[in-house]
């Protein structure tokens, strides 16, 4: 079987850009021709060949980038929504990668954006052709929301109404066509069943972690590299610097603990709109650290070495970075937003706090994990057999399996 996994941009820090790109090396692992399809961008900026795209007259480019072959075709940067990047010329583009390369799957991901609409357009079409004699072979179309509920308490009203307008018109006519609703977590399943799903037509497909990249990856000193004493406890945060995933709040943690001279806090992850925020607390705070982006060695690195992940998310549709933590038997304190809840246990594989503004209930929540390491190693042990249920070969052999019996 060959297979499109279809992204509006690539990305080696955005979890849902992410999603995509390990489904898509997973695959081709498990013997399947899959290629990642996405437009020009990479985090937000054109990649350097956008103009062979532009030039090309079958409408994309094939290249091999992050391990995996990568078609490019053409996008732009939408003024509305905001954060969105949009096909241009999709059904032409879509017709000519089947002709000549011989796709029999898309998997579209996310939401806010035409990828979806167009492949959904296509998919009909192609049913309808079908039936006509006009094509020999059945298109299978895969959707992946990575939803997150419009809520009043995360967007500006024009931007909420907006979601709940592309909600409404768009997830019927995406129900109705899609052979799958590929989902992160079961709290997704009743959301999308709630909005409109058929049950039948929904598979968990929970992120993944990439057991490779643990056996391969994390030879970096991160003592050393990032100048944090030897013996300190190491509690981390891994993600984009953004005002959603909220690490401004673990700088406020780490001014609660200035006198626990043991604990340190860690911070990486590609500059958004906390970043200053952030390089201001590396400057005042001797207990924590604010390092930017890291390499996939000095990430692996990183999770290996830390005592705790800690995560004060306003929104979260499942947390990949926090299955990988728990992969390398790391507790985790989170806020408990969207799948989070679901993800980590309370008092199993980690310690819920009462939302993303909770800074007491996180700091105590480090101290009781710092100052219990028997409790500390269980909850570890505990996020270490969960992960394991997750990881990408599992879950990617179980959607292979799921695709084949269509």
């Amino acid at each position: 079987m060959r297979v499109a996994v279809l992204m509006y941009q690539t990305s080696l820090t955005k979890g849902q850009e992410l999603v995509a790109l390990r489904m898509t090396r997973e695959l081709r692992r498990q013997g399947k021709d899959a290629f990642l399809l996405s437009t020009p961008f990479h985090d937000g900026k054109r990649v350097a060949w956008q103009e062979q795209v532009l030039r090309s007259l079958r409408g994309y480019v094939v290249k091999e980038e992050f391990g995996v072959p990568v078609i490019r075709m053409d996008g732009y940067l939408s003024t509305w929504p905001p954060r969105r990047i949009m096909l241009r010329d999709a059904q032409s583009t879509f017709r000519h990668i089947v002709e000549d390369m011989g796709i029999e799957c898309f998997i579209a991901h996310s939401t806010l954006w035409n990828g979806p609409e167009e492949l959904a357009r296509f998919k009909l079409w192609n049913d309808m052709m079908l039936r006509e004699g006009l094509r020999s072979k059945r298109l299978i179309a895969c959707f992946m929301p990575h939803y997150q509920p419009p809520s009043p308490i995360h967007y500006a009203p024009i931007e909420r109404l907006y979601r709940e307008a592309w909600n409404s018109t768009v997830f019927p006519v995406l129900f109705r066509t899609m052979d799958l609703v590929l989902c992160t977590t079961p709290v997704e399943v009743d959301q999308m069943v709630e909005l409109g799903a058929e049950a039948g037509k929904c598979h968990l497909y929970p992120g993944g972690v990439d057991e490779e990249a643990f056996k391969n990856l994390g030879r970096t000193d991160v003592h050393s590299r990032f100048n944090i004493p030897e013996g300190a406890k190491i509690i981390s945060f891994i993600g984009t610097v953004e005002r959603r995933k909220n690490p401004a709040a673990i700088a406020k943690i780490a001014a609660n603990l200035l006198d626990r001279k043991d604990i340190v806090f860690v911070v990486a992850g590609l500059p958004s709109d906390q970043a200053d925020a952030l390089t201001k607390a590396t400057r005042a705070l001797p207990n924590f650290k604010y390092v930017g982006e890291v390499s996939e060695d000095e990430k692996v690195s990183l999770i290996k070495a830390s005592y705790a992940n800690i995560i004060m998310s306003r929104m979260e549709a499942l947390g990949i970075t926090q299955l990988e933590f728990m992969y390398a038997g790391k507790p985790v304190i989170t806020s408990a937003v969207g799948g989070q809840r679901w993800l980590v246990r309370d008092g199993i594989d980690g310690i819920h706090v009462n939302g993303p503004e909770d800074i007491k209930g996180a700091t105590e929540a480090v101290l009781r994990l710092v100052d219990n390491e028997e409790l500390a190693r269980e909850m570890g042990k505990n996020a270490a057999k969960r992960a394991s249920e997750f990881t990408l070969s599992r879950i990617t052999k179980s959607l292979i399996e799921r695709l084949e019996s269509l």
